[in-house]
């Protein structure tokens, strides 16, 4: 039997509260970047708007680092402990905004949706800053890749099942049943992981201790400025700039391809909306479950840098293939190929490029920050992507851009090859 009460001094309980963590955050991925999208595409929303849909959505992300960075970073220390605290209010955040769909009706504009979704995103931003957090300062260096196999896991179980319940609920329900059952699946997650202390000895539960207010003086300047500089010095080098860069492009180029594909499939190939994002589902499931497990595995045992440089090069082989694929006329039989490719690699590149970063920004005052700073590269990709991919699938053909995000891929196995021994070995 694991200790009690559940705190992140065992093993055990630190892979519960990630894997549940990261859970919650595919919970709500799937129903808000999946099945959602795939609705509204259904119901005549243009690529534009999906692909506006998502980087509302996804903005807070890509500002984290300056919104909850210094946040989590400066911490004092706390009767919850100083970063769980956080991680609970900003849970109790998340669950008010989720709460906030219920308000918008049977039959909600998307723009609606993807404000409130925004609020969400504000809070959810925050406790994964957290969670990354506890995660460098709990998590030994020998267990970084089964962790970051055990989130990744969470996240896609979290994703899929909810891109095919939401699909479903969504199809059968409408909007209304599908947010409350959102709320009602994600709120026993939520209470369940602050049940989880940093230390045993903790309180579950206290009010915050304050002292006399002090005014900003020479002493709180000289702090900022001592944190600015420790956290300027994690980006002096000239790996920390590949890495922030191989980060970006990553999710870039998945998003040049992935929205206009999965929009054309429903809106051009006649796919029906519930039965794509069953598949995005089922292939999420298989990449990021099974995969990931061997995966983690192999960066423990022979680091991460071979791994990552491994997957790179699947990554562009497999975009290179679909782009094949869709060159030859065969987009529309072999949609669930195509889908494969683009998805089920990618997932399994996150689970060596996650020990990665955390390896090239776990020490110093500014950890926090700078981790976060490399994790939204990887989401500003994510939203400059599927903000421009509307208007590159209106320029280029389809078969281009996956050719394209071959070639970025094979670009990036090249920055990973020449980043030094602290980053990529």
């Amino acid at each position: 039997m694991p200790p009690w009460p559940p705190s992140l001094q065992d093993a055990r309980w630190r892979v519960g509260l990630f894997t549940l963590l990261y859970l919650y955050q595919g919970l709500v991925a799937g129903f808000a970047l999946t099945a959602l999208a795939n609705h509204f595409a259904a119901v005549g929303a243009s690529t534009a708007e999906v692909g506006r849909h998502l980087a509302v959505v996804g903005l807070p992300w890509v500002l984290q680092p300056l919104l909850w960075g210094p946040v989590i970073d400066r911490a004092t220390p706390d009767r919850m402990g100083p970063r769980r605290r956080w991680l609970v209010l900003a849970l109790a955040g998340a669950q008010a905004s989720l709460a906030g769909l219920l308000l918008l009706g049977s039959a909600p504009s998307l723009t609606a949706v993807s404000l409130v979704l925004l609020l969400h995103s504000l809070a959810a931003s925050l406790a994964d800053t957290a969670t990354d957090r506890l995660i460098a300062d709990s998590v030994p260096a020998g267990e970084l890749g089964r962790t970051s196999a055990a989130t990744r896991a969470g996240f896609v179980l979290g994703s899929a099942a909810g891109t095919a319940l939401f699909a479903w609920v969504l199809e059968a329900g409408g909007f209304a049943a599908a947010a409350g059952a959102l709320l009602g699946l994600t709120t026993p997650i939520a209470l369940a992981a602050a049940l989880v202390r940093e230390a045993s000895g903790d309180r579950l539960l206290a009010w915050p201790q304050r002292g006399p207010a002090r005014a900003a003086g020479p002493g709180r300047i000289a702090a900022a400025a001592a944190f600015a500089r420790g956290l300027a010095d994690g980006f002096r080098s000239r790996d920390a700039a590949r890495l922030l860069a191989l980060c970006f492009a990553i999710d870039f180029a998945l998003a040049l391809f992935q929205v206009p594909f999965a929009v054309a499939l429903v809106q051009v190939h006649g796919w029906d909306a519930g039965g794509l994002s069953r598949l995005q589902a089922l292939l999420a499931l298989l990449g990021g479950t099974l995969g990931a497990a061997g995966i983690g595995a192999s960066v423990d045992r022979l680091g991460p840098g071979p791994a990552l440089r491994a997957l790179l090069v699947a990554c562009a082989a497999a975009f290179g293939i679909a782009g094949g694929l869709i060159a030859a006329g065969l987009e529309a039989a072999t949609g669930p190929v195509i889908l494969g490719l683009a998805n089920v690699v990618p997932a399994l590149l996150y689970v060596a490029l996650l020990p990665t970063v955390l390896l090239a920004s776990r020490t110093g005052r500014a950890s926090a920050t700078q981790f976060q700073i490399y994790m939204a590269a990887m989401n500003l990709g994510d939203v400059a992507g599927s903000a421009l991919a509307s208007g590159l699938a209106a320029a280029v053909p389809p078969s281009l851009v996956a050719l394209g995000v071959a070639l970025l891929f094979l670009l990036g196995t090249r920055v990973a090859r020449v980043m030094g021994a602290p980053l990529a070995a």
